[in-house]
C-alpha cells in the first residue's frame, strides 16, 4: 500500500461491479471510501460524513446526477469528480457550471482514476508553504502571484493578459500548478492527460512542455518557472510569477 493522506472519500455510483472495482483500487491506496448506490442515499451520506472527495456518476436512480451536483453546490465545500457513461457534453458543461472540479467518461482505468482522484486532492490540503500567500485557491481557481488559472472557464492570465491555450496545454499546466515544488513525472503526465504509460520514447510531452514556457514567458535563458529536473519530471516553481517577464 501506498502512504496516502487517510482522506475520506464517497463513491455515489449505482453500477455495484464498478463501484466495487474502484473503492477496492483506492482503499488499496490508503482511501478511506464509502458507496452510496444512489443519488438521494448519496446526499444523506454526504452530509454526514462531510468527505474530502465525492466521485458521482451522473445516471444515477431515485436523484439523478445533476439534481445531486446542484444540491451539493449549496453547502459543499470538498472536490467534486464527476465519472459518467453519457457522452453528451452538455452533461459535462451543467456539471462543471454546478461546481465539479473534473470530469471522467467511463471507461476509465483505475490508475488513471487514481491519479485524478490525487490531484484534486491535493487542491485541498492544507499547506505550511502556502503561508506567504503567494498561493491563493478558490474552488476552481488557482493563483500564483500574476498568474490566475480558472479550470471551469479553461482561462489563463498572466499579468492581465489572457494566454491562449490547447486543451492538453491547459490539462498539462493545471497538472503541474496542483503538484507545486513538486517534479511530476512523464509517466504521471502520460497517465493523467492521455490514459496510458510513458513508453520513455515519445517526445509529445516535452514538446508540450517548451510550447508551453513559451506562452507562459519562460524563454529568457534557464526556464525559471516550469523547470526540468533530471530523471524525476517537470517542476512548477511558486515564487516566479510576481512579473511577467
Amino acid at each position: 500500500m501506498n502512504n496516502e493522506p487517510l482522506y475520506s472519500i464517497l463513491l455515489i455510483e449505482d453500477d455495484l461491479k464498478l463501484a466495487e472495482l474502484i473503492t477496492s483500487y483506492l482503499s488499496q491506496h490508503g482511501f478511506a471510501v464509502t458507496h452510496a448506490k444512489d443519488g438521494q442515499k448519496g446526499l444523506e451520506l454526504a452530509s454526514e460524513l462531510l468527505p474530502q472527495l465525492i466521485i458521482l456518476d451522473l445516471m444515477l436512480p431515485n436523484v439523478d446526477g445533476l439534481t445531486v451536483c446542484r444540491k451539493l453546490q449549496a453547502w459543499y465545500q470538498g472536490a467534486l469528480l464527476i465519472l459518467t457513461a453519457s457522452g453528451d457534453d452538455m452533461d459535462q458543461v451543467a456539471a462543471l457550471e454546478m461546481g465539479a472540479d473534473d470530469f471522467v467518461n467511463k471507461p476509465i482505468h483505475p490508475r488513471v482514476l487514481l491519479a485524478r482522484v490525487r490531484v484534486l486532492l491535493r487542491r485541498y490540503e492544507e499547506s505550511s508553504d502556502t503561508s506567504d500567500q503567494l498561493v491563493t485557491q478558490v474552488r476552481d481557481q488557482l493563483t500564483f502571484g500574476r498568474l490566475k488559472i480558472n479550470f471551469g472557464r479553461r482561462q489563463v492570465e498572466l499579468a492581465g493578459e489572457s494566454i491562449k491555450l490547447t486543451e492538453t496545454e491547459f490539462e498539462l499546466l493545471w497538472l503541474l500548478a496542483n503538484n507545486p515544488e513538486q517534479p511530476v513525472s512523464r509517466d504521471d503526465i502520460s497517465q493523467s492527460l492521455r490514459g496510458i504509460e510513458y513508453d520513455g520514447l515519445d517526445r509529445s510531452i516535452d514538446n508540450k512542455i517548451v510550447s508551453l514556457r513559451k506562452k507562459l514567458g519562460d524563454v529568457n535563458g534557464l526556464p525559471r518557472r516550469i523547470i526540468t529536473v533530471r530523471g524525476k519530471g517537470y517542476l512548477f516553481i511558486t515564487d516566479q510569477w510576481q512579473t511577467n517577464d
